[in-house]
Formats: structure tokens, C-alpha cells, sequence
């Protein structure tokens, strides 16, 4: 699909709720899955990738149906073998939070995944559930993974890589291991998944970067999921460097392991505003107001970086339009995303007139630039940067066209509905 975007001269104004977010969304249904008895999920998430989870979790035997805005599932804690092998379809989250669980169970399964996906490093979860016990074939450390169903025993894995979804794979591992399993990284990344198996009832302790898990039988809860802050950050951006705006975003998520952005905007200068904070399910929930700002640049880098690493790309776009030069480094990681997100936004960006320069790990932007549009862009199947490009759209002085637009719907089908409810100009 191609996407027009013009400039929104009139700025963005109003209030509207953010969608539910996905991690914690991946996360409510894999663990209610494997808890005996009934747990309600509100507010699940409709884009592609949690459904990839759902319908995996369905295929393993699952009980799950919606009914309004809750999803219910029925579980009596025992995954069954599946006919057919599992479609995680563009879900990282999905494969390699699923290896952690099919991991220890007592058959073999096989996760599979679309071509963006069959391209992405598995090698990262492979290692630490192989010290395990596990066994798992690949294609050179890529999807398929056929896992053959092991007893496994703990480990006292330390990562080189600070990843949340290493870390949730390997916990989930030790879910059903012998001993103490313990994972430590060299930086705090989210920790949705030590929040969620507390919550219900995990036998789990962490320490400073390190988390460590037991052997554990996981209790049905209600879980209420909060708005995604990484969908929020594409309006966050638009609020601040569309002039003319203010506007306020309902219920957003603000994990301290994932407010990485608001940290940013605050540094650049930026005017936000967190109301009406509070904890449900665990998460720590609130609104966040945003405003027109004239911003500064800043470097971002070291232990904020997993902090943020999905909104790297909008926060890119945002670098353009505060004065002086922007550095973000220590992100190399982004190369291994839907993309290689470091090579596609310069790539994409340098079109419409952006001062920006590749580096081996990040970026490196210099502003205020007046961005000139007037160019067809391309999404290289990544829904983070086809939102983003669409954030830069609305302060080009021309027209933007973008390529492949449709890879939105991957994690927020309610984008552009949302964005025109705040005044944005539709095409």
C-alpha cells in the first residue's frame, strides 16, 4: 500500500488512548497459557504480532476466546503437542519467548515464521537453552527451529547482550528446570516478564541486572494491559516538533525500563507532562501531555539504549529538528531488527533533506533542518519505520509518498485513525 503524507500546518490538538501494549500483551497470553485455570486478559492487543502468540498458544491446545474487550483462557497448565508446526508470522517475541517454554515440555514442535522473520539471529536464545539441556535445530541459527522436547536443568547465564526477550526466554526455561536458573545482563532491559510471572505467582527474585527463577506453577489472574509507550512515541514525537500542537495521550505504560523517550525528550528541552500516575497489574500506568517544544540536541548512549531501542528510529526523526548535532550510539542491535534500521533511516531520512550520518552502532544528526519531502519512500517491511516515516511526513514542505505502508498493521492497525482524530490531514 502507498501512503501520501502531507504537512500537518494546523498542528495536532486533543486527546486519545493509546492501543494496548504488545509486549505485555505477548507476554498476558503465553503465561495465562500456561497457568492452571481461568485468567482474564483486558485490553489484549489486536495487531498481528500478539495474534501470532494467541494463535500459537491455540495450536499448542489453548482454550481462548474473546468476549467485548476481554480475552478469557481456559488452561489446565499443559501445552499438547501441535499437528502443525507453529506460525509466529513476523514475531520475534513470539519465537523466542516460545522456545523458552517449548523448550522443557515432553514433544517436539517447530516454530516458523514470514521471510522478514526467517532472516533474524535465533542464535542469541539457541545458546543459553542448549546449556540448558535443550535441543534445538535451525537453519544456521535461523527459523525454522524444530525443538525437541527436553528435561532441562539451571543455569547461571550471563549475557553480553542486554535483551528482553533473551532474558524472558531463558526464565521461562527455568520455569520448568531443575535448580535455581539465574540471568544476568549488562544492562536493566525491560522487565515486563519478572513483573507479570510475580504477579502470578512465580518463585523469582531479582537483583540490580540479575533475575533469578525456580521451578515454579504460575496462578490464573485478571491482568489489565496498559497503552504501548512505543506506540505512544510516534505521537510523542508529532506533539513535540509539529507546531501548533498539544496534545494528550490516555493510558499509557511508564515502566521505568521502557520511559527511556520521555528521559530523551526531557533532556533535548522538550515540554511533557505525566498526570494521574498510577500501578494496575502490576505496570505503572499514566497520562502523558505534550507540547510544541524547541529542542536541543543531546547524546544518547550506554545503558538507556534498551531502554529505547525501539523508538530509535521516531527519536531519529525527532534528532532533525533540535539544534546542534544529536549522537546515538552503543545501538547496534537496531542492525538486526525488521530491518537494519540503522542503514533504512538514513537511507530514508537523507531523501527528504535530513542532516544524518550512519555509523557502525547509530546515528549522528545535526538540526534544526527544515525537512523538503517531496519523495517516495520505502518501508524495507518494517512497521517502526514506516510510522516513523509518516511522523516525518508531517513536517515535510512536500508531500511524502511511502511504500508499504501496510506493514503498520503489523503493530497498530489504529495508527493513522488515531493521528487523524488529533487533527493530521488524511489523503
Amino acid at each position: 500500500m502507498n501512503k501520501i503524507v502531507t504537512n500537518a500546518n494546523n498542528g495536532l490538538q486533543g486527546s486519545i488512548e493509546i492501543p494496548p501494549d504488545k509486549s505485555v500483551s505477548h507476554r498476558a497470553v503465553m503465561f495465562a497459557s500456561i497457568a492452571k485455570g481461568k485468567s482474564v486478559i483486558k485490553n489484549f492487543s489486536k495487531g498481528q504480532d500478539p495474534l501470532s502468540s494467541l494463535n500459537v498458544c491455540r495450536t499448542l491446545g489453548i482454550e481462548a476466546h474473546f468476549k467485548n474487550d476481554l480475552l478469557i483462557i481456559n488452561s489446565n497448565a499443559k501445552l499438547s503437542a501441535p499437528s502443525l508446526p507453529l506460525d509466529c508470522g513476523n514475531s520475534g517475541t513470539t519465537m523466542r519467548l516460545m522456545s523458552g517454554i517449548l523448550a522443557g515440555q515432553s514433544f517436539d514442535s517447530t516454530l516458523t515464521g514470514d521471510e522478514s522473520l526467517s532472516k533474524r539471529p535465533m542464535r542469541r536464545v539457541i545458546e543459553p537453552l542448549t546449556l540448558m539441556g535443550a535441543e534445538i535445530k535451525s537453519n544456521d541459527y535461523k527459523a525454522p527451529l524444530t525443538i525437541l522436547g527436553k528435561s532441562l536443568h539451571a543455569i547461571d547465564y550471563i549475557s553480553k547482550l542486554a535483551s528482553a526477550q533473551v532474558k524472558s526466554c531463558v526464565l521461562l526455561a527455568g520455569l520448568n528446570a531443575e535448580g535455581k536458573t539465574s540471568f544476568t545482563e549488562p544492562y536493566l532491559s525491560r522487565n515486563h516478564t519478572e513483573i507479570m510471572l510475580k504477579y502470578m505467582g512465580a518463585n523469582i527474585s531479582t537483583d540490580k541486572n540479575k533475575v533469578t527463577i525456580q521451578k515454579s506453577e504460575l496462578e490464573p489472574r485478571t491482568i489489565e494491559i496498559c497503552g504501548d509507550i512505543s506506540s505512544a512515541a510516534y505521537f510523542i514525537t508529532a506533539g513535540l516538533v509539529v507546531p501548533n500542537s498539544k496534545i494528550i495521550l490516555k493510558n499509557v505504560g511508564l515502566n521505568p525500563t521502557r520511559t527511556g523517550i520521555i528521559e530523551v525528550v526531557q533532556k533535548m528541552g522538550g515540554n511533557i507532562k505525566i498526570l494521574d500516575k498510577k500501578t494496575v497489574s502490576g505496570e505503572v500506568v499514566g497520562d502523558i501531555q505534550i507540547s510544541y517544544s524547541d529542542l536541543k540536541a543531546c547524546t544518547i548512549e550506554g545503558e538507556i539504549i534498551p531502554r529505547l531501542i525501539d523508538e530509535l528510529p521516531v527519536i531519529a526523526v525527532l534528532a532533525t529538528q533540535a539544534c546542534g548535532t544529536t549522537i546515538i550510539k552503543d545501538a547496534q542491535d537496531l542492525r538486526n531488527k525488521e530491518s537494519d534500521r540503522i542503514k533504512a533511516v538514513v537511507t530514508e531520512l537523507k531523501k527528504i533533506g535530513a542532516d544524518i550520518q550512519e555509523t557502525p552502532d547509530g546515528f549522528i544528526i545535526t538540526g534544526k533542518t527544515n525537512l523538503k519531502g517531496g519523495a517516495e519512500l520505502e518501508t524495507y517491511h518494517d512497521h517502526r519505520l514506516a510510522m516513523s516515516l509518516y511522523v516525518a511526513g508531517l513536517i515535510c514542505e512536500k508531500a511524502v509518498s511511502i511504500n508499504g505502508f501496510e506493514w503498520v498493521d503489523i503493530s497498530f492497525p489504529e495508527f493513522e485513525k488515531l493521528f487523524s482524530k488529533i487533527g493530521c490531514p488524511e489523503v
